[in-house]
């Protein structure tokens, strides 16, 4: 019987969910992306060779994968076709493997000035999005304002489409933001300018899907971001603009939740965070920069360093229940490898209060103060180790009290970047 699997992230983003989807994908018949944009980072390691996806399936290292974008995804023609090129030039001609929805909202030239000018106007409040116009395309979509990949193959339609949003938007820029104004005209031109080439990838990606599970095909459904971004169950207002959760794998793709049969959350052995938001297991000190560095934490997208910290486990605990998490991938255990101790948080406190579960909202958060348990390391490599029993017992005692404080058993442990080095503990294809 065929299998559907999500894979989400756990945490705040860059758990590692490139390299699970890409190690994963032999199993299935697709990869479908539902959520997110340009800006998601994933980062894959083959036989040693680093490649770092933004918008297409982490899937397409595979070199026959069909590979879809779902209506859930903002899509942005200049960054689907440079990350296609940039394929290319390594060697990878995986075009024709494309299939975008036309119901897809399209990230336009003025998104990203949006987003930009935003930031900028907030100063030391802002946000610390990515800067493509994920946020703004968003918006304009849940306001009825967007113009979808289908719109390309109606000109007049589209034309008037897009000048009528830059009347309102250029109206911000100009009045409120105090940016430039963005010409109309050259905004679709740029944009139109695409039309030819992306034709033959457009279709309706919902019907396809559930034609093809209907004949007994099996896919893997890729979330962008983490559970904690999501826009309505993360750290408001510190998140991205969709849901990162494994529910809208549904709207997101236009399936429905009975065809989904497992959901693999991925989380580090240690926490990371880019951006601005709480944080209550960051870590400001020498341990902090050693694991940055070790771990090489570093934005895919940005470049930005990213925060590090202990394992939470009232974050994780949230996730588990608001993704209905089957199994945990835990990633990167080898970057604690060296780690005199290991800190593990496994709730909180507020007001004298103990917590199970990570609040809701950025304020009640940042109130919180984390309770650890302290484990010793192991001060062994773990690096590239692919069995269980031969993990050190340290490190096997760490992991067996996360899946513990998770509440969520764990399928897959990651013991370095390329897809090899994994250990698999139970299959989700096969659990």
């Amino acid at each position: 019987m065929a299998k559907n699997v999500v894979v989400v992230g756990a945490q705040w983003g860059d758990e590692g969910k490139g390299k699970i989807v890409d190690w994963l994908t032999s199993k299935v018949d697709g990869v479908v992306r539902f959520n997110g944009g340009n800006n998601a980072g994933h980062t894959i390691v083959v036989n040693g060779n680093k490649t770092v996806l933004r918008l297409i399936p982490s899937g397409v290292m595979h070199p026959t994968m069909q590979c879809y974008l779902g209506n859930g995804v903002v899509f942005s023609p200049s960054a689907f076709f440079s990350e296609l090129d940039q394929l290319k030039e390594h060697g990878m001609d995986a075009e024709s493997r494309l299939h975008v929805s036309g119901n897809c909202a399209l990230l336009m030239p003025y998104h990203v000035a949006l987003d930009h000018a935003r930031e900028n106007n907030l100063g030391k409040k802002k946000i610390g999005t990515t800067g493509r116009g994920i946020g703004p395309a968003y918006e304009d979509k849940v306001a009825r304002r967007t113009v979808r990949v289908a719109d390309l193959y109606n000109v007049p339609f589209f034309e008037e489409r897009v000048r009528t949003a830059l009347e309102y938007h250029n109206f911000e820029l100009t009045h409120f933001l105090h940016a430039e104004a963005l010409d109309p005209q050259k905004v679709i031109d740029e944009v139109l300018g695409f039309a030819d080439r992306l034709k033959p990838r457009v279709m309706d990606v919902s019907h396809t899907l559930n034609k093809l599970m209907a004949e007994g095909k099996q896919f893997l459904f890729e979330g962008a971001q983490g559970s904690m971004l999501d826009i309505d169950h993360g750290t408001y207002p510190f998140v991205t603009s969709s849901n990162t959760v494994a529910g809208y794998a549904t709207a997101g793709a236009g399936v429905g939740p009975h065809h989904l049969n497992y959901v693999l959350g991925i989380t580090k052995a240690y926490c990371t965070r880019v951006g601005a938001g709480p944080f209550p297991t960051e870590l400001l000190d020498e341990e902090g920069e050693r694991i940055r560095q070790r771990g090489g934490e570093f934005g895919a997208v940005t470049g930005r360093p990213r925060r590090c910290g202990w394992f939470d486990g009232a974050a994780l605990r949230r996730a588990v229940e608001i993704n209905g998490l089957t199994g945990l991938a835990v990633m990167k255990l080898d970057v604690l490898d060296e780690c005199d101790v290991v800190r593990l948080g496994v709730g909180y406190k507020k007001d004298g209060v103990e917590l199970e579960v990570m609040p809701y909202g950025a304020e009640e958060v940042a109130g919180c103060e984390v309770i650890y348990e302290d484990f010793p390391g192991w001060k062994t490599s773990t690096y590239g180790i692919k069995e269980w029993d031969k993990l050190p017992a340290a490190a096997r005692s760490y992991l067996k009290r996360l899946s513990e404080v998770a509440g969520c058993p764990i399928a897959a442990v990651s013991t370095g970047p390329d897809r090899e080095q994994t250990i698999l503990l139970s299959d989700p294809f096969e659990a």
